[in-house]
């Protein structure tokens, strides 16, 4: 039995407009690298980013000990954390940490568990960083691709995307706060009315209807939220503006990256990616803010053998 493994995990969008808490996508914009090593006893964080190296407040960390006392495993774990995607920005960050430590405990322990346990162990780290649990990204980076996420049982169905599906990530250089998943949630209506709850479903079956068909016109024209974002824009500056500039540009659809404050846009391969990340920074400089454009397209998942070693 091997006594260490690395294994890394995608970032990944969650929501995608009208599919709050239920859709999620892989990207492959940026990776967390996990390394998990069996030592004598206890749990050991080891990383040069700014996160909490105590378990129980460590996404990773959190994952391991759930586990450790689920199976029983006697075995002390060493977590080995390399953080390549930004905390705090809508990019999935504490879930690929939690879906590589996940899938790399299954494999250091042989335990050879299904998909839907490995994403309920990584969902259960998100309550160290997000302060709920929740499984859209983490089954993103655990499966790779789109997912869907049922609940009440957990089961994730994952639909591989459009070849030629391509996004344009605008990541705002802004100060977010700490727990900022908990701070957008929070602005999120609790009641909401019937109209808009099935304008949201029939955009949400359009999306699934689009990823099945391999379509990136439906996928992007099903985009449209009219519960979660308009609640949630105000805490992006120049929103309006980047959605609005970004569509103009050629964006199939545009909305926030999972809480935010990132922006995605839905485009294909064979779009002018490049002009319509450009009119994004616009959108953003009329509200003084500076961002990064991130092209990418969806990625393999965390569980995938080209992502061990």
């Amino acid at each position: 039995m091997i006594s260490k493994i690395t294994i890394k995990a995608p970032s990944s969008t969650a929501n995608l407009g009208p599919g709050f808490d239920v859709f999620g996508l892989a990207l492959d914009a940026l990776y967390d690298k996990v390394t998990l090593t069996k030592t004598k006893s206890g749990i050991t964080i080891i990383t040069s980013d700014d996160v909490p190296t105590k378990p129980e407040n460590n996404t990773a960390g959190l994952v391991v000990k759930n586990m450790k006392k689920k199976f029983k495993i006697k075995d002390g774990v060493e977590i080995k954390i390399k953080k390549g995607i930004p905390a705090g920005f809508g990019m999935g960050s504490s879930a690929a940490s939690a879906a590589a430590t996940a899938v790399a405990f299954d494999k250091l322990f042989g335990l050879k568990l299904d998909k839907n346990s490995i994403v309920e162990f990584a969902g259960s780290g998100e309550k160290a960083s997000a302060g709920s649990i929740h499984y859209d990204n983490v089954a993103a980076s655990v499966l790779g691709g789109f997912v869907i996420v049922k609940t009440n049982p957990l089961d994730v169905i994952r639909i591989e995307p459009p070849t030629n599906l391509r996004m344009c990530i605008a990541v705002p250089k802004i100060k977010v706060p700490k727990k900022k998943t908990k701070v957008s949630r929070g602005v999120i209506p609790k009641k909401i009315k019937l109209t808009d709850s099935v304008l949201n479903l029939s955009n949400a079956s359009g999306i699934v209807a689009g990823f099945m068909s391999k379509d990136p016109e439906l996928i992007g024209n099903s985009i449209k939220d009219v519960i979660v974002e308009p609640a949630r824009q105000h805490l992006i500056p120049g929103f309006t503006k980047v959605k609005e500039n970004a569509l103009k540009a050629g964006a199939l659809g545009v909305t926030i990256s999972g809480a935010g404050p990132s922006v995605i846009a839905f485009a294909k391969k064979s779009s002018n990616l490049k002009k319509i990340g450009l009119a994004m920074s616009k959108g953003f400089a009329t509200a003084n803010t500076k961002c990064q454009i991130i092209i990418c397209k969806p990625s393999i998942g965390a569980i995938d053998k080209k992502n061990s070693s």
